[in-house]
């Protein structure tokens, strides 16, 4: 099945085609056309699976095709991080480049000037964090009464972060008559009522979950000493020299550490932490995309959000304490039917982590020699 076969039309189809996207991901094949049939969506879906796509193709095309637009927002994507609010927003921007659809993308964090002047000038789409919309909403900048179409994305992760009760304080501002398309990885009791509370007779939309992603990438391990891991990183980076590198240490300190010495070692890199400022991210994240540098060294935290199709390789230069963590990050490689290769580097006190991991994955990880 291709996009056409969708019932795309013909601007986004035009903008997809240039970006390479031919062939819809499963998600998108079962999301797509109940969107556009303006039914509500139950999604079940980690990141990874296209599901920007399958909500952010149906919307701009609903909104491209309205005969007599009002003023106002028309539709509102809420998602937990600035990073994949970015990340949609850089989507949107993509799909809809052969429409007239305007679009702003607001989050905190930086100052809101630049923001609430986007705002001003009238924007169709607005992708947004629970805490800055709420605060602009407050401010008078961001009136609700105009959305006909309502995302809640990574809801679970909403939990997580402890956004639901900003969640709750921006439902009752929200037409009642409206579509609302609601994605979840996880569907824990709290979501499960969540949406249950939101959603009118919805389609329910799942596909596979992240344990049998990972069965598409390569997996390995290195058993390495703890002080010996930087020259291991050193040496594969340098014989394999990758395009695109996601780099995990366990912490800020770590990735810190680590950024320098491959700096110093001529390669590449930059960290990216939650003590580094939104800008500092963005630049670094900015860089890397572009492949200005070729390693990003993350945090779990910062790195929640970070979509890059063409990631070649994931490094656990840190092994996990949650099983569950480590199929999150090598799920960032191998994506859009491309390959993808995780390596992690595992210590004596580590052992423990890798026994868990292999656990819930249902397999050993074969192991490469130090001097692989």
């Amino acid at each position: 099945m291709t996009f056409k076969e969708l019932s795309i039309i013909e601007p986004v189809l035009k903008a997809l085609l240039e970006k390479g996207y031919e062939i819809p991901t499963p998600i998108q094949e079962k999301a797509i056309p109940p969107v556009l049939n303006h039914r509500d969506i139950l999604g079940l879906a980690q990141t990874g699976t296209g599901k920007t796509a399958a909500f952010a193709i149906p919307i701009i095309q609903h909104l491209h095709q309205e005969k007599n637009p009002r003023k106002g927002i028309k539709a509102l994507i809420l998602t937990p991080t600035r990073e994949l609010a970015i990340q949609i927003s850089e989507c949107i921007h993509d799909y809809a480049k052969y429409t007239a659809i305007r679009h702003t993308v607001i989050f905190g964090g930086v100052k809101q000037q630049a923001q609430t002047n986007a705002l001003r000038k009238g924007v169709d789409i607005l992708v947004a964090t629970p805490g800055r919309l709420l605060d602009l909403m407050t401010q008078g900048f961001i009136p609700l009464d105009t959305i006909q179409h309502f995302v809640l994305d990574e809801a679970d992760r909403m939990l997580d972060m402890g956004f639901i009760h900003d969640i709750k304080r921006i439902l009752p501002k929200l037409p009642k008559q409206k579509q609302t398309l609601f994605f979840s990885a996880t569907m824990p009791a709290a979501i499960a009522t969540l949406s249950r509370s939101i959603l009118h007779n919805p389609v329910r939309v799942e596909v596979s979950p992240a344990s049998s992603v990972v069965d598409t990438i390569r997996q390995n391990v290195y058993f390495v000493e703890k002080q010996e891991k930087k020259d291991l990183l050193i040496h594969l980076l340098k014989r394999q020299q990758p395009q695109s590198v996601l780099v995990f240490s366990r912490t800020k300190h770590g990735a810190d550490k680590i950024a320098r010495i491959l700096c110093k070692a001529g390669i590449g890199s930059q960290a990216i932490h939650g003590n580094k400022s939104q800008n500092a991210r963005q630049n670094a994240l900015t860089d890397f995309k572009s492949n200005k540098i070729s390693v990003l060294i993350a945090t779990d935290i910062a790195a929640r959000g970070i979509d890059i199709n063409q990631l070649e390789l994931v490094i656990n230069y840190d092994l996990p304490d949650i099983p569950e963590t480590y199929v999150h990050r090598i799920g960032r490689t191998g994506r859009a039917g491309n390959t993808g290769m995780a390596l992690s580097f595992c210590s004596q006190d580590e052992q423990p982590l890798l026994k868990d991991i292999q656990k819930l994955i249902g397999k050993n990880l074969p192991v490469l020699p130090l001097s692989a």
